[in-house]
This record gives structure tokens, C-alpha cells and sequence, in this order.
């Protein structure tokens, strides 16, 4: 009877090219590993976890060790030639893994394409060179399996075409599914089932199953046309498609399971090795049919792929943790000590090495992952989390250990049996209560974990807690998500006399959220990727949450407690979200001083825009603007928190001609997220007017390629209330033949819809239109406190922007009158001799200057002529001297 050859009797040549070939798969692993580190601090992104992972570390060990096995299984040899292609390859890979790593987060699409092509071009070499060999060759009894390899190939090629079509940010959540099944159930998921056939039983150190050839010559068939229907389901919003397909593919899984069942029959897995990697294949299988059974419910409900997001945003870090994850280090703890060779003390010497401890690593991570995968407090899945990273990270030191002791063993020519140490008994080998101890101290160390978060959080057990209410009521905990301005579920159903907690987590990828409820409670703002427990209280009547965050409940972002069992279903609404405008103290203009005195840290805003200096060509001007929540007054007497670019409200008046380049630099230093979009430059938004999270920046560069008075503002939802609470400014672009003037002044209207005092835009009057303030420059009749000076006889030039958001302007001089209009990129008049103009009319983001000359000495109002809103403080004076 044939049996597949083991890899320890593979004689490949040059066994220390494919291990050297393998170190940056630790290079990968301890990035990885620094990535989930850091994401316990700092902001980073779960696609880079996962992809550092598989993109990084798995596809690297892919390229290596099927290339390996594929020699192996059809009995040739390695040339020079195939080595020197080879690490061709591995550069190709590795660099344009680098690239699409800078690429992605960096908003470049030209790098991220960049970085997939030559992946593509890698994985495509690679696949080539399989199949070749495969055709040059006599293949033993597996030697057909390499199919599985060039299957593989082309998955991932398609996975990663599409990848670079998403890296330009493009919004399509079934794409990005059709994504993940190509690579991770394709590309990787594939090149393991060809694997194991023959390396299972090789780990286990028995002899393969007698159908395990013909099980896998059906498998591929199932697995490759499973992924490629899975993925066009996905692609094309067909979820029953998508239900077909990941049924065949775990048909797929099954004929492969059967061999690799009876395998272990004969040897049940013992080492670190064969507990890892069968460990993995359980995880795999479970994600297969927990997706296969989602997929069929949404089918049936016909909610389509939409209703499935959640199901694989939850299933697919399971799959890459518990599969992926493990697969790699155990398949490696086999390999390597059988690839650097040495003869058989040192290859067991490295095998003894890999093997340490590896009960007890292995038995704690999978319990701790599976307390992740449990409905259980943040406390405890974050405790438990730690536990299965330290469980995992720690192969990446045994690795060095292992390879060094096995290096020093093969330089030293030790025999089996050590003077000083006895026999070399890999722990696969030692008696089973050993093993079985590690086993338990896994597990108890996991469920002491629990335990201590139970005492330090007890509702998140059930247990009943303090915060309001009876403390001996049970306890509903409930997992909430924030993203896309909804919370997901909206409504949570609560029996009466059941404490609630709300397990709410931020997935947006740049907007902060919070929650509050009426009755009170209600917790802090998360950025994205942070999570918080709120008590809620005993639920004894309906209740209505919200977000917080300026403008966000109106956009939708509301959440529903319905209390089961009560007598009578009227929402708590008795602290709402803030007192109502038309009760406020100082509602409206007529509530207010407007001939007061401003404060005593009162300073005008500096209208006077500057001549521009020569220049013998176009200027690049560079630009920081940083984000602030800003305290000031914008009336007499009267205080609100601004969200500001460089601390005013308008931000800096940006100057220049055309054909110059404005490099902006925007720093967020906010609370909350936000943007910046530049109606002086044209070009495609997507990265450039994306909505920043507190602490990040990004540059926006733009070219002035039309002359006019441009207005800049933040772009993010909703941005009515972004614009109302102060973030806008100017952008005065001058043509080459605009004549010079005296005196040049920048006046910008918009409007305020004011809050509490020292609060924020209330969303509440900006919905209704009715605005309590309309300035000029950010301040209520600034310019009645601080005149502009002008000379008799100066031609003066007036920019007017108005910003809005909703309101309508109609500048005017009262006493003036003005021989040049220009209006969004014409000239009403030019110079006039006789006849003239008396007011400029514009519509919220529009903008033009005009020019006159004063006659005599005197004060000259100006106004907009909507007469309500120059009594709403868009007033001012200039002070006219000889």
C-alpha cells in the first residue's frame, strides 16, 4: 500500500533556502502583533489587523511552502533558476503587500494599485510555475493535490483585483464580502485543504487514509466552484447564490474531513503541531456552517446581502483567529524543524522546542476565543482577548528559541541522549496527565479570568447591579453599534423590572458618537473603535436614546427602548436633549442687547485683505488649519462653543491668484469629527473632503484655476449644523487683470442658532430656519464696535461671501453707491459712469465683490438689506475720514 511521503523523507535539496525563504512571515506576525497592541490605545483599523495577517504573514507562507510541497510531491528538485525566481517572487509579494499597507491609509489609490498589481504579477508567476512543473512531471499518489495550489492562485488574483478597486474607497459592502470570500475561503482556505491531505497525516505520523487521493480529486471541484458562487452571490446582492455556494464549498470541506478524521482515529493529535492546526480546521468548518445558516435565514426573509453585514462582520474575525490564525503556526512548528534538518537529534531537538508548552497554549487560546465569541461583557471579552494574544504571540518567541536550539544541536552533533539532561521527548510524546495538566491550566486560567471580571463587573454576568433601581433585578445586556448615523439594533425590546445594559461600540471609520437616554443616563463620546457599558437603569417604562453629538438624532441616529409588560407605552422623554429654543432666555435677537458693549477680550475680526505681492509666476501656498472647539463671543453678552479652523469663526481668509497651489494641511483637534471641502478648487472628494477622526489629518492640495471669492466649509454630516457653529471661511482668488484699489475688505455673512449659553448650535431652530443671529465676520454689529476706515476719494473694494447656511444676503451701503458689481464670475457693472448699483444679491455659497467712493466724510452703515437680519446684528459701520 503507497502512502504520501512524509515531509521528513521529502528530499528536496537546499532545505535551509525554504526556511531562510520564511523569515518575513515572522516579520509579518510580529507586525501583526504590534497592530493589535496598538489598537488597544490608539485608533487602528481592523483591516489592518486582518490583512497584516493574511495578506502579510499567510500569503508569504503560502508562497513558500507550496512551492516547497509541490517539489515534494512530484519527487523533483529545486534548481538554481527555480530559487532565484522564487525569491523574485517573494519580493514582488512582499512589496506590494508594503505598498497596499502605505496605500490604504494613507488615501493614495495609485500606491494601493500599485502594491495589488504586483501581488497579482507574483501570484500569477507563481501559479504558472506550479502548473508548469506539474505538466514536466510523473506525480505520485498526491501529486495531484498541487491542483489545489493552482486553484488557489487564481482566487487570489481575482481577490486581489478587486481589493484595488475597493482601495479607492469605494462603498460597496457586497463587493468587499465577494473580497473576503476570494481570499480568505479561496486563496488561503483552498491552499490548506490541499495541504492537510498529505500533511495531517504526516504531523500525526501515520499513514493517510485510503481514500484520502480520491476525497480531495472531489473536493477542489466543490471548493474552487463554491468560492467563485459564494463570491458572484456576494458581488451581485443575490444572498441565495450566495447560500448555494457556501454549501458546496463545506461539501467541499467534508470530503476532505473524512480522511483527516480517520487519520486522527488511528493517531489522536498530541503535539502542539496537530492541536493547532486541527484546532484551526474545527474553527474553520464552524464559520463555514454558521454563514451557511445565516445566509439560508436571509434568504427566506428576503432581506438580502445588507441583512448579512453583521452576520460576517461578526463571523469573519472568528475565522481569521481561530483558522488562519492557527493553521500557520502549527503547520510551521511541523515544518521548520524538518526543513533546517540537521539529522535526527537536532530535527527533534527542534521539534522538543516548538513543542514546549503547547497543551497549554493551545487549550487557552480557544477557550479564551471562545469567551470572546460569547454574548459576555466588554470587560471580559477584552480580558479574554489579552489572554488568546498572549497565548498566540508567544509562538513567535518559542520559534527563535526552537531554531536556535536546533541550529546549535546540528553545530554540536548532539546525540539522542544528553549527559546532563536525559532523552529528548517532544511533549507529544510525554505521558498523557501531563498533557491533560496543561489542558486544565488553560482552561482554568480563562475561567479565573472570568471569574475576576464577574466580581469586578457583576452585571456582566447577570448578576444585578447598583446604578438605579432594584439591585436584585435581572439583567439584560444588550450589544449596540454606532456607524453610518444609526445604531444598530434602533429598538430593544425589555421586559419591565429587568436592568438594562448597553453594550455600545463606535464602528464608524470617522465620525464620534455617544448614546444618552431620557431617563438621564447615557455615557461618554467614543471615538471609532471604542466601546463603553451603560447602565440604563431598571426599565419600568418605554425610553428614547439618542446620540448626542450636534445634528446627529435629526439625521436618524436614535435608539428605542420598548418595556414589555408595561401598563402604558409613553416614552420618557423628561430630560430631552436640551431646552427648547423658543423658551430660552435669550431666544432670538429681541432677548438680547444688541447696543451693548462686547467684552472685555473682545477684538474685531481683521477684515482688511491685503495686496497681493508680485510675483514673476504661480505661488504654492502652504496651509495649516487646525480644528478646535472654541468658547466665544459672538454678541454682546453672549457666549457659544464654535467648532473653529485656527480658532475663529470665519477661519483664515485664504489669498492668491490663479494657477496658484493651496497645499492645506487639516489638523483635527476637536471632539468630534470633521472635514473640509474647498469650492475654489476642482476635484474628486472622496479622500480629500473625507470626515477626520480627533487626532488624525490629512492634506488637501488644490490649484485656483477661476478667479472669484470661494467659500471653504466643513463638509461632514450634518452640515448645517457644521456651518452654523462656525466652520467656514473665504478663499479670494484675483485674476491677473483686476485692477488695484485703495483699501480692500472681506465681509462673510452667516448665521447663528443659538444654544445654551457657552453650548452649541441648537439643531432644534436650524431645522426650523430661524435664526437668532446674522453677522457679518462671525460677530453680531462687530463693525458698529470697531468701524472700517476708508479716506474720501479711495476706490474701496468689498468682497461679500455668504455662507449661509439657509439665509439669503443683500449687501448695501447706506449712503454709497457702487459703480462695479461682479457676481459669481461677471460683471454686473464696470466702472459705470452713469448708472450705478445699490445692492450685491446673493444666495448662500455665492460671492462677488463691489467697489465705490466715499463722497464726504461721515459713518456709512452697512447692512444686508433683508432688513430682519441687519436688525439680527448683519450691521456695521465704515468711518469715513478726509
Amino acid at each position: 500500500m503507497s502512502t504520501p511521503p512524509r515531509a521528513n523523507e521529502v528530499k528536496a535539496p537546499a532545505r535551509g533556502f525554504w526556511a531562510a525563504r520564511d523569515l518575513p512571515t515572522a516579520f509579518w506576525l510580529v507586525l501583526t502583533v504590534i497592530a493589535v497592541l496598538a489598537h488597544r490605545s490608539l485608533p487602528v483599523p481592523q483591516w489592518l489587523m486582518i490583512h497584516l495577517l493574511l495578506l502579510g504573514a499567510i500569503t508569504h507562507a503560502i508562497l513558500v511552502w507550496s512551492q516547497y510541497f509541490s517539489f515534494a510531491l512530484l519527487r523533483s528538485a529545486a534548481t538554481i533558476a527555480d530559487r532565484r525566481t522564487q525569491n523574485i517572487r517573494l519580493m514582488l509579494a512582499n512589496g506590494g503587500a508594503a505598498l497596499v499597507f502605505l496605500g490604504v491609509p494613507l488615501g493614495i489609490w495609485p500606491l494601493s494599485i500599485a502594491g495589488a498589481a504586483l501581488l497579482i504579477i507574483a501570484v500569477i508567476w507563481h501559479g504558472v510555475s506550479l502548473y508548469v512543473r506539474a505538466k514536466r512531471s510523473m506525480p505520485g499518489r498526491f501529486g495531484r493535490t498541487i491542483r489545489f495550489y493552482i486553484a488557489a492562485a487564481g482566487m487570489l488574483v481575482i481577490g486581489a483585483a478587486l481589493g484595488g478597486w475597493l482601495a479607492q474607497g469605494t462603498d460597496a459592502p457586497n463587493l468587499v464580502l465577494a473580497h473576503a470570500l476570494l481570499n480568505v475561503l479561496g486563496w488561503i482556505g483552498i491552499v490548506v485543504a490541499g495541504t492537510v491531505v498529505t500533511l495531517w497525516p504526516t504531523i500525526l505520523r501515520t499513514r493517510a487514509d485510503e481514500s484520502a487521493a480520491i476525497g480531495a480529486a472531489r473536493a477542489l471541484p466543490l471548493l474552487a466552484a463554491g468560492v467563485l458562487i459564494a463570491a458572484a452571490g456576494a458581488a451581485l446582492n443575490v444572498s441565495a447564490l450566495l447560500a448555494v455556494g457556501l454549501t458546496a464549498y463545506f461539501a467541499g470541506l467534508v470530503f476532505i474531513g473524512v480522511s483527516l478524521w480517520r487519520a486522527a482515529r488511528q493517531a489522536p493529535p498530541k503535539s502542539f503541531a496537530a492541536l493547532s492546526v486541527g484546532m484551526a480546521l474545527l474553527w474553520w468548518a464552524g464559520c463555514v456552517a454558521v454563514l451557511i445558516v445565516g445566509t439560508i435565514v436571509v434568504s427566506i426573509d428576503g432581506s438580502g446581502i445588507a441583512g448579512l453585514s453583521p452576520l460576517f462582520d461578526q463571523t469573519v474575525p472568528y475565522l481569521v483567529a481561530g483558522f488562519a490564525a492557527q493553521v500557520l503556526p502549527g503547520a510551521l512548528s511541523y515544518l521548520i524543524p524538518v526543513v533546517l534538518g540537521g539529522g535526527p537529534t537536532p530535527v527533534r531537538v527542534g521539534t522538543a522546542a516548538f513543542d514546549r508548552l503547547g497543551v497549554l497554549r493551545v487549550s487557552t487560546a480557544n477557550a479564551a476565543l471562545l469567551v470572546c465569541a460569547l454574548p459576555v461583557s466588554s470587560l471580559m471579552r477584552v480580558a479574554a482577548s489579552i489572554l488568546y494574544l498572549v497565548a498566540m504571540a508567544s509562538f513567535l518567541v518559542i520559534m527563535f528559541i526552537a531554531m536556535r536550539a536546533q541550529r546549535r544541536a546540528k553545530a554540536e552533533g548532539r546525540t539522542l541522549e544528553e549527559p546532563r539532561r536525559g532523552p529528548i521527548v517532544p511533549e507529544g510524546e510525554q505521558p498523557a496527565g501531563r498533557r491533560a495538566g496543561q489542558a486544565v491550566a488553560g482552561l482554568l486560567a480563562v475561567v479565573l479570568t472570568v471569574a475576576v471580571c464577574a466580581v469586578i463587573d457583576p452585571i456582566g454576568l447577570g448578576w444585578g447591579g447598583q446604578a438605579g433601581g432594584d439591585p436584585d433585578a435581572p439583567v439584560q445586556v444588550v450589544q449596540v453599534e454606532a456607524a453610518d448615523m444609526r445604531f444598530t439594533p434602533n429598538t430593544i425590546e425589555v421586559p419591565v423590572g429587568t436592568r438594562l445594559i448597553v453594550e455600545l461600540t463606535n464602528t464608524d471609520e470617522s465620525q464620534v458618537h455617544d448614546l444618552v437616554f431620557a431617563n438621564g443616563t447615557g455615557g461618554t463620546r467614543l471615538s471609532p473603535g471604542e466601546s463603553e457599558r451603560i447602565d440604563v437603569g431598571v426599565i419600568t417604562a418605554d425610553v428614547d436614546g439618542w446620540c448626542s453629538i450636534i445634528g446627529h438624532r435629526q439625521m436618524g441616529m436614535t435608539l428605542t427602548i420598548i418595556a414589555t409588560g408595561a401598563q402604558n407605552g409613553a416614552a420618557d422623554t423628561e430630560h430631552g436633549d436640551g431646552q427648547d429654543h423658543a423658551d430660552m432666555d435669550m431666544g432670538g435677537s429681541g432677548g438680547m442687547d444688541m447696543n451693548a458693549e462686547p467684552g472685555a477680550d473682545f477684538a474685531p475680526y481683521d477684515a482688511i485683505l491685503p495686496p497681493l505681492p508680485a510675483a514673476d509666476g504661480p505661488t504654492t501656498h502652504e496651509i495649516t488649519l487646525t480644528v478646535e472647539d472654541t468658547v466665544t463671543e459672538v454678541a454682546p453678552g453672549v457666549e457659544q462653543t464654535l467648532w473653529t479652523y485656527n480658532g475663529t469663526a470665519p477661519g483664515p481668509t485664504l489669498h492668491g491668484r490663479v494657477g496658484d497651489t493651496f497645499e492645506v494641511t487639516l489638523v483635527n483637534d476637536a471632539t468630534m469629527g470633521h472635514s473640509i471641502d474647498f469650492h475654489a478648487g476642482a476635484l474628486a472628494p472622496d479622500e480629500p473632503m473625507r470626515t477626520i477622526a480627533p487626532g488624525e489629518s490629512l492634506t488637501y492640495t488644490f490649484t485656483a484655476t477661476r478667479s472669484g471669492i470661494w467659500m471653504y466649509h466643513c463638509s461632514t454630516m450634518p452640515m448645517t449644523a457644521h456651518i452654523a457653529n462656525g466652520m467656514f471661511g473665504a478663499v479670494v482668488i484675483e485674476p491677473d487683470d483686476l485692477p488695484a484699489v485703495d483699501r480692500s475688505y472681506v465681509l462673510i455673512q452667516s448665521e447663528y442658532y443659538l444654544g445654551d449659553d457657552g453650548g452649541e448650535v441648537d439643531v432644534d431652530a436650524l431645522a426650523a430656519e430661524k435664526p437668532d443671529l446674522v453677522v457679518f465676520n462671525g460677530y453680531a454689529n462687530q463693525y458698529d464696535h470697531a468701524p472700517l476706515p476708508a479716506t474720501t476719494g479711495e476706490r474701496v473694494r468689498v468682497w461679500v461671501l455668504d455662507v449661509g447656511p439657509n439665509r439669503a444676503s443683500s449687501f448695501h451701503v447706506v449712503g454709497g453707491q457702487f459703480d462695479t458689481a461682479w457676481s459669481e464670475g461677471r460683471y454686473l457693472i464696470d466702472h459705470a459712469v452713469d448708472t450705478g448699483s445699490q445692492a450685491l444679491a446673493l444666495q448662500p455659497a455665492q460671492g462677488g465683490f463691489v467697489e465705490l467712493t466715499f463722497p464726504e466724510a461721515g459713518h456709512y452703515p452697512f447692512v444686508s438689506h433683508i432688513m430682519i437680519d441687519a436688525e439680527r446684528g448683519a450691521h456695521g459701520l465704515f468711518d469715513v475720514t478726509d
